[in-house]
Formats: structure tokens, sequence, C-alpha cells
């Protein structure tokens, strides 16, 4: 059984940052999932993901998210699979703070 990348944002917002994710994801062949769940309003179903992501077939997760990027460190924080953060542009910092919470 090959793995599933997830692709996971915070918002229906973020989609046009993480399209490409996915995109690219198709190009490759690669079998991959998208989600919405958000660290600051729907916590407990952020933390159901990260829990049963291994068991759902997921081998890494790709998180994207804005401000002060919470949801690929709180991912992280649940899961043993490697998360990789990816700022989303913000109106007060144009990503540079999700940016810096990420490789912090």
């Amino acid at each position: 059984m090959s793995k599933v990348i997830g692709i996971v944002m915070g918002s229906r917002s973020d989609w046009p940052t993480m399209r490409v994710a996915a995109e690219i994801c198709v190009a490759l062949e690669i079998d991959h999932e998208v989600t919405v769940v958000s660290a600051h309003r729907t916590p407990d179903r952020l933390f159901a993901y990260a829990e049963s992501a291994i068991e759902a077939g997921i081998g890494v997760i790709i998180a994207g998210a804005g401000g002060a990027a919470h949801l690929p460190g709180m991912l992280a924080a649940k899961t043993r699979l490697p998360v990789l953060g990816v700022p989303v542009r913000s109106r007060a910092l144009n990503g540079v703070d999700s940016l810096l919470s990420i490789v912090q």
C-alpha cells in the first residue's frame, strides 16, 4: 500500500496557496487528501486527524497556515509523521509572520 500525502489547511481561504501542493501531487501521480481543520476553531478535530494519520495511511503531512502558524506545530505535536509547514500570506505582514513562526 502506498502512502498518502495529507494536505491540511486551517481555512478554505488558504486553498490558493495549498492548491499548488495538490497540483504537484496530481502531476506526480501521488495519492493525497485535502483537509480543512483549524488549530483554533476545531482543535479536537485537529488532534484526531493527527493521531489517526498513520493508521489512515498518511506518510507525510503538508500543513499551510497564516499568522502565527499554529497548525503545523500542533499537528507535529500529535503525530510521529513528518509535518512540513507552508506559510500562507497574511494581510498584515505578507506571510513573513507565518514563515518566521514555522522556521523557528
